[in-house]
């Protein structure tokens, strides 16, 4: 790989991550590089807007989840014919799950993997001279990981800046950039996250604002220089495919519109590679699953923000439920939800859903379930054989308000490994569970 890379963290999440990688990757693609980006840990709306950014996908590395096999392989897709790789943190830079190092889902396993340089956001709209008291801590907190230097965000005035800046001066790690408090920079954000790319109506307009910031208030030059090669343990040098998945179907069915849009692209792209083709549909715009597919994947997504329009979608319905009669059909979280008897949306309205399962959901009995979870399958399915591992994720806060009688798809445990739990459900040739698959486990 001849493309370098680097990667932005931050000591928490909220400090403004985001909006300084889709900054400093609009403004590089205006400088005429080729720009690529990845997502560190499980994240489907960052990758998105990244992809907007950059003009092409982003993919997910994340240490718990993936084998180092499949993380090098992914790495050398992002810098196949790029200039630059920007790695977008998750959390904390040394946050993550409590396994062994390296293995934790945190930004900084992949820093030492492959040993590129972190980019540190702070969020200074609360403190001065403080921050430079942070900045030292995360600079020898762990050896193997490098602060090449530090991106202020959030700054008040050219005299807070100042103070800042020369305060850090002290710890000999530079000050690369000062990103001003200005609220047209700011990206709306859910329950879920950041309010989806493709929700944008004015996204072009953001991302040359968020360009122009980045050219004013970002050294890009200096920037540029502290990107590193992407060190991989096997030396890849060109983009290879590592399955992360079996293809649940030569001809796979993808529900894509608003309300279903939670995709991995990596299980896409190698899906493709192992010679599936993907037809994509909307349930919003009441398409039934096309008759040419040979299995139906109902990815997550923001179902419950579109429940009416959904239970209104008699043609939707009506072909799933047609479908499901002679092949596969599987739905992860927001699918799952439409899958079942019922989803209760946040008003506490009841609205009927496809009933190919027996659970019903709520969204206004909301409570948090976040974390990985590690899969056991419990019959054959698309997601494997029975006993598989599958490695993957929750994020909703949509409940179980009713289990229903089916048969259970996957014993789950966390990352810890808890009491493992029966989830999900099964019925014929129809499957579902709020589990996110992101790769099996190694063998």
């Amino acid at each position: 790989m001849t493309a370098r890379g680097l990667i932005i963290a931050a000591p928490h999440s909220g400090a403004g991550k985001t909006t300084v990688t889709l900054a400093l990757m609009a403004a590089l693609r205006r400088r005429g590089l080729v720009v690529r980006a990845a997502k560190a840990g499980p994240d489907y709306i960052d990758p998105a807007f990244h992809a907007a950014v950059t003009g092409s996908p982003s993919v997910n590395l994340d240490s718990w989840a993936m084998s180092r096999e499949l993380l090098d392989a992914l790495a050398a897709q992002a810098a196949d014919g790029a200039d630059i790789v920007v790695i977008e943190g998750v959390m904390g830079l040394f946050d993550g799950a409590a396994t062994a190092a390296g293995q934790r889902g945190a930004t900084a396993d992949l820093a030492g993997h492959f040993g590129l340089p972190v980019l540190l956001v702070l969020d200074v709209a609360r403190q001065a001279q403080s921050a430079a008291a942070l900045v030292r801590g995360f600079a020898v907190h762990d050896p193997a990981v490098k602060i090449a230097g530090v991106i202020l965000n959030r700054v008040g005035s050219e005299r807070h800046r100042a103070l800042v800046t020369d305060a850090i001066a002290g710890v000999n790690i530079p000050v690369l950039g000062a990103l001003p408090r200005e609220i047209a920079m700011a990206l709306p954000e859910r329950h879920l996250g950041l309010v989806q790319a493709r929700e944008h109506s004015e996204l072009a307009l953001l991302i040359d604002r968020l360009a122009a910031a980045a050219e004013r208030h970002l050294d890009l030059n200096a920037i540029v220089a502290r990107a590193a090669p992407i060190m991989t343990a096997g030396a890849v040098a060109r983009p290879i495919y590592v399955p992360a998945l079996p293809p649940p179907g030569q001809r796979i069915a993808l529900a894509s519109d608003q309300a279903f849009s939670f995709v991995y692209p990596h299980l896409i792209e190698a899906w493709r590679h192992a010679g599936a083709e993907i037809f994509a549909f909307s349930p919003l715009a009441d398409e039934p699953p096309p008759d040419g597919a040979d299995s139906c994947w109902l990815p997550g997504g923001y179902p419950e923000l579109h429940a009416e329009a959904l239970a209104a979608a008699r043609r939707f319905s009506a072909g799933l439920r047609r479908f499901a009669e002679t092949r596969p059909v599987h739905g992860e979280c927001g699918g799952y939800m439409i899958l079942g008897e019922s989803l209760e949306d946040a008003a506490g309205k009841r609205h009927a859903m496809t009933g190919l399962l027996g659970h019903a959901t709520s969204f206004a009995r909301r409570k948090l379930h976040l974390g990985y979870r590690t899969a056991r399958l419990l019959a054959d399915g698309v997601l494997g054989r029975s006993g598989t591992i599958v490695r993957g994720h929750e994020f909703h806060y949509a409940s179980l308000t009713s289990t229903g009688r089916d048969e259970p798809f996957a014993e789950l445990t966390d990352s810890e490994g808890c009491t493992p739990v029966k989830a999900g459900g099964r019925r014929g040739r129809v499957t579902g569970t709020f589990f996110h698959a992101i790769a099996a486990a190694d063998k």
